[in-house]
C-alpha cells in the first residue's frame, strides 16, 4: 500500500495553469529516505516548474546542499545516517548553506519536535500529510523572498 503524504480535499495540486517550460523557477533539494514520497514531491514540484535534486539521507543531503546550493530544501526528519534535525543544524552552521531555507516535512507532529526543528534552523515545519497547495505557497514565498 502506498502511503499518501498529502491531504485530500478542496486543496488540490496547482497544475493546470503552470506548464513546465523554459527555465526552472528554482532548484529544490528533497531530502527523504522514502522513494514513494520523493516521487510524489517530484511530481508536484516539477509540474510547477521547479528543478528537483534528491538525497536519500541527511548526510547525503548536507553534502549535496553544499555542492549544489539549491534555492530551498525539503527535509524529512526520520532518516538514516543523519536525521533531519542534525542535517538542518549542520546546514545552518555552515556559511555556504546557512541562508538556504529549509522546510521540514515530517510525520513528527509533537510540539516538542516542531520546536526542536525550528531551533535547529528550519524556516518552516509541516506535518504530513501536507496540503500540496499549502506546500507550494510556502515554497513560492521562500524562493521569491
Amino acid at each position: 500500500m502506498i502511503k499518501n503524504i498529502f491531504r485530500k480535499g478542496r486543496e488540490q495540486e496547482e497544475e493546470s495553469n503552470h506548464p513546465v517550460s523554459g527555465e526552472a523557477k528554482g532548484r529544490i533539494l528533497v531530502v527523504d529516505d522514502s522513494p514513494t514520497e520523493v516521487v510524489v514531491f517530484k511530481k508536484i514540484l516539477t509540474k510547477q516548474g521547479y528543478q528537483i535534486l534528491v538525497a536519500s539521507d541527511g548526510q547525503e543531503g548536507v553534502e549535496m546542499a553544499k555542492k549544489e546550493l539549491p534555492d530551498l530544501i525539503l527535509m524529512d526528519v526520520v532518516m538514516p545516517v543523519l536525521n533531519g534535525f542534525q542535517a538542518t543544524r549542520q546546514l545552518k552552521n555552515d556559511d555556504s548553506t546557512a541562508n538556504i531555507p529549509v522546510i521540514m516535512v515530517t510525520t513528527k507532529d509533537q510540539q516538542t519536535d516542531i520546536n526542536w526543528g525550528m531551533r535547529q534552523g528550519a524556516t518552516e515545519y509541516m506535518v504530513k500529510p501536507v496540503s500540496p497547495a499549502e506546500l507550494l505557497h510556502k515554497i513560492k514565498a521562500l524562493i521569491n523572498a
